[in-house]
């Protein structure tokens, strides 16, 4: 354990008594956002996302170790163990290391080497590959020809009979063959060498044929510098059979390490083991390490791909909600209609309808007359457009609209991905059993301006739609990741525990999906929560759940004003010290002067000298006193707020050197797309983000940012725009 806890601490540049008490609070059942936020002390100040990787690295190393026990054990049993693999195993970092050791042996299937073993040919090779040996290796071959010696049942095995002088010879070099690509130390350089020298080469399937991988049609890259982007457009070119791939090892170079390894000297073996390394290489070596090497950097792309994805679902997740509005949701289609929802500022649906002024239809009178009934009759002030078919029509219709309207409107363009997975879903039906599914489309839109971050927990995290190759990565690890991502936005937010639903109270800390239908359930039944202790009331909600979730709900206009903040139950009691020695009471938090007089005695106090009078952590008191300056405050509050729209703009409009204000949509490898209002989004590639250089796009934007931009390429005929945010 020691030594998992020193590997953490070197990888994640943090001290080794960090990890060990971290791992501690792990293995007794503490979340990570619960570990993150209240047990600081602890940790020295973690944060959620170095606890998960944390987390991850911890569950690896302990999987590592298990797996060199069962080498281990399986090669003692066969009576094979030797100190020099004990050692070897012990030295090993990864699961590959651990299985090129293991390899000679596992038990193997029928190989031309097996079959010579059989045949009693080890002997031979043994003495092929001692090199001592001045007899004509033609005669020592003749002893092991045995077709003699066999019964006439053996005789018609051919696995078991040795007919001439050069079967015998070939059997030994097959043995020979076989024992050097089960050799840890040739496969570790081997790929050493190819990590350092090998090419991924890419050629088209077929000759003239058009796909979005023309580029890959002739392409070499070192795959020491390919990006992780590249990685997975070539495997999915692979994929749909467009390309072929093959890496281009430096063969000369490992056929030399290995001949100077094996060969000693000039002997009348030298041109017959040369002959057998070079097919041990090309027949055994080659293929099973282009397999781990392609393996291994698609694992990496994957890992570098789930990472992009999760930062911007979190900025996505954690988006600014939009309160106190009306909102009509616009959820744009052609030939079926445009959906539309309208909900009040609480989420409650007002009214709903379907519209035709998109083709083939054309219905912009009709449309136009019913909405702007709409606009009066719930006097709306925002319309939230979905993003998908026939967005920009829908757009150009909208902002045409809203000039008629005698109430002042904007428009934003809202993310619609996955909304139709929500609106057929079993919890869509739950919510809205009486209304039609294409019109949930319409409401979850509206609700995602409104809270993005309680509509978008309704959907499976891959469908947010904001990663880059996420339908080609692992899967189980993707959803892990996207879990994680989702649990530590829902927790940083903080949940109104009376209007939550279950779908996102099975977020919060330490909640399950059936405790979320259970608070649902006692609230319906007993009214609302007026204090967090009632939690202990809901069934299956035990003490252990309500360490870790009570801190992450929030109860307004309940019993105790200190419930409509982070602080923990288990932090009261010093928190109304606290509070008394300032010449206050937990009541006060509700008035205005009051609060504001808190505010300022707060920001002068001597936390270190406060912490040690208190007996408390610095950093509990420091987040108590933040959660105390601002009762209540929701941190998305902070985040940059939708571009709110009343015109459109076209890309017949744009103008090369035109500067715009536009949100970021997706951050990936090569850069960001910006939504600057015409139909597709503009791409800012990496070298056009800054005048310093950019290892990372996600180092300098975030989804949801609202940046300035630049136009600095129009193509017309593939709608592209090229931006810059060099302003």
């Amino acid at each position: 354990m020691d030594k998992i806890i020193k590997i953490i601490a070197e990888e994640l540049a943090i001290k080794p008594s960090q990890v060990e008490n971290t791992v501690k609070l792990i293995d007794e059942g503490n979340t990570i956002p619960f570990i993150a936020r209240y047990r600081k002390e602890v940790t020295g100040g973690l944060s959620d996302e170095v606890l998960r990787d944390l987390g991850e690295r911890l569950n690896y190393l302990r999987n590592l170790e298990q797996r060199k026990e069962e080498v281990i054990k399986s090669i003692e049993e066969q009576g094979k163990l030797t100190d020099e693999i004990l050692q070897a195993v012990a030295i090993a970092k990864t699961l590959a290391e651990v299985e090129d050791i293991y390899r000679p042996y596992k038990q193997k299937k029928k190989t031309r080497a097996t079959v010579a073993k059989a045949k009693g040919l080890e002997p031979l090779a043994m003495i092929i590959m001692e090199q001592k040996e001045t007899k004509r290796i033609e005669e020592i071959a003749k002893e092991y020809i045995n077709v003699e010696d066999l019964s006439e049942e053996d005789k018609k095995n051919k696995d078991k009979v040795v007919n001439t002088v050069e079967e015998a010879i070939q059997g030994a070099l097959d043995i020979i063959a076989e024992d050097i690509s089960d050799h840890a130390k040739y496969r570790k350089e081997i790929k050493r060498q190819c990590y350092r020298e090998a090419l991924i080469e890419t050629r088209a399937s077929k000759e003239d044929e058009k796909s979005n991988y023309e580029m890959y049609y002739e392409y070499s890259e070192a795959i020491k510098y390919i990006p992780s982007h590249r990685i997975l457009a070539i495997n999915r070119g692979e994929k749909e059979e467009f390309l072929k791939v093959k890496i281009q090892k430096p063969e000369e170079k490992i056929l030399a390490y290995m001949e100077r390894d094996i060969v000693k000297g000039q002997t009348q073996f030298t041109e017959m083991l040369k002959e057998t390394i070079s097919d041990s290489f090309k027949r055994l070596i080659e293929p099973s390490i282009e397999r781990e090497i392609r393996n291994d950097l698609t694992e990496k792309a994957e890992e570098k791909a789930i990472k992009v994805f999760g930062q911007n679902s979190k900025q996505l997740l954690l988006g600014a909600p939009i309160k106190g509005k009306t909102v009509m949701g616009f959820d744009p289609a052609y030939r079926t209609g445009c959906k539309i929802a309208v909900i009040d500022e609480t989420g409650k649906v007002l009214d709903y309808t379907t519209v035709y002024p998109t083709e083939p239809q054309n219905d912009v009178e009709g449309a136009k007359k019913e909405l702007l009934k709409l606009i009066e009759k719930d006097k709306i002030d925002m319309i939230a457009i979905g993003n998908g078919t026939a967005s920009r029509e829908s757009e150009m219709f909208v902002a045409d609209m809203i000039k008629e309207s005698s109430r002042e409107v904007h428009y934003v363009i809202v993310s619609e991905a996955g909304a139709s997975v929500y609106s057929a879903s079993k919890l869509a039906t739950e919510e809205y059993p009486d209304i039609n599914v294409s019109i949930r489309g319409a409401i979850s839109i509206a609700r995602r301006l409104q809270d993005p971050l309680a509509e978008l927990v309704k959907i499976d995290p891959k469908a947010i739609g904001v990663g880059q190759y996420q339908h080609d990565v692992n899967q189980k690890r993707l959803l892990e990741s996207l879990t994680g991502v989702v649990e530590d936005s829902v927790n940083k937010v903080g949940v109104d525990v009376n209007t939550a639903t279950p779908s996102l109270l099975s977020y919060v800390s330490g909640i399950n999906n059936s405790i979320a239908k259970n608070i649902v359930k006692y609230r319906d039944e007993n009214g609302k929560l007026k204090n967090r202790k009632q939690l202990l009331k809901v069934p299956k909600l035990g003490k252990v759940a309500f360490e870790q979730c009570a801190g992450f709900l929030r109860i307004f206009d309940g019993d105790n004003p200190l419930e409509i903040t982070a602080v923990h139950p288990e932090s009261y009691e010093v928190t109304e010290k606290l509070l008394a020695n300032l010449g206050f009471d937990k009541q006060d938090l509700k008035d205005k002067d009051k609060l504001e007089e808190l505010r300022k005695k707060l920001k002068s106090m001597n936390v270190d000298n406060t912490a040690k009078e208190l007996e408390i952590g610095e950093m509990t008191l420091t987040d108590i006193i933040q959660e105390l300056s601002k009762p209540g405050r929701d941190p998305r509050e902070d985040m940059p707020k939708p571009v709110l729209r009343s015109d459109v703009l076209k890309l017949e409009d744009l103008k090369e050197g035109m500067v715009l204000t536009g949100t970021v949509r997706n951050v990936i490898d090569f850069g960001a797309f910006v939504d600057i209002g015409v139909k597709h989004d503009g791409l800012v590639h990496i070298s056009e983000m800054s005048d310093k250089f950019v290892r990372n796009p996600s180092e300098v934007v975030s989804v949801g940012d609202v940046v300035k931009v630049k136009v600095i390429k129009i193509d017309q005929e593939r709608q592209k725009v090229g931006l810059s945010m060099k302003v």
